[in-house]
């Protein structure tokens, strides 16, 4: 019995296989080649240095308030006055669904993103960009919208709301 240790141990060192022999092969020969020399880095120019003195101009780097001013159009909204409710929403997501004429007045009926419908006159607002209703006809609802540019003027434009099928 003792023979066959030394025997079984002798075997299965024979049968033991290098797992790694490809991997240390490629180690040996992968520094052999020798080594590529860097390029250098690139020289950087020195930048003047250049101070800002806005004198009359705003300072770049402090929010603009966007104060409302008459400027030299003239016109201002009423940013005073109680909003009306369809005022709260975009004038893209309102759709003019039809018209009602009660007391000899002509009604635009107007549909909101939340299915409600609501009446407008002439002198009722709407959309967000203070859209003064300023005629009704039984295909849409004409709008004189302002709006405040990049510099805080404000400027006027129209809009038109088309009846929808």
């Amino acid at each position: 019995m003792r023979l066959w240790i030394p025997l079984l141990a002798f075997l299965m060192v024979g049968c033991e296989r290098d797992e790694f022999a490809d991997l240390k092969v490629f180690m040996a020969q992968a520094g052999q080649d020798g080594q590529h020399a860097l390029e250098p880095l690139p020289q950087f120019k020195q930048m003047e240095e250049f101070h800002y003195s806005p004198g009359e101009y705003p300072d770049p780097f402090q929010p603009r308030s966007m104060k409302p001013s008459r400027g030299a159009t003239g016109i201002q909204p009423d940013l005073n006055r109680q909003k009306e409710y369809l005022e709260n929403f975009p004038l893209d997501s309102l759709r003019m669904v039809g018209t009602l004429q009660k007391g000899g007045q002509l009604y635009a009926l107007i549909k909101t993103p939340d299915g409600s419908i609501n009446g407008v006159k002439k002198g009722n607002y709407l959309g967000q960009n203070y859209g003064l209703v300023v005629r009704i006809t039984e295909s849409g609802v004409e709008l004189r919208e302002m709006v405040q540019d990049a510099v805080g003027e404000w400027t006027e434009s129209k809009a038109m709301l088309a009846l929808q099928e």
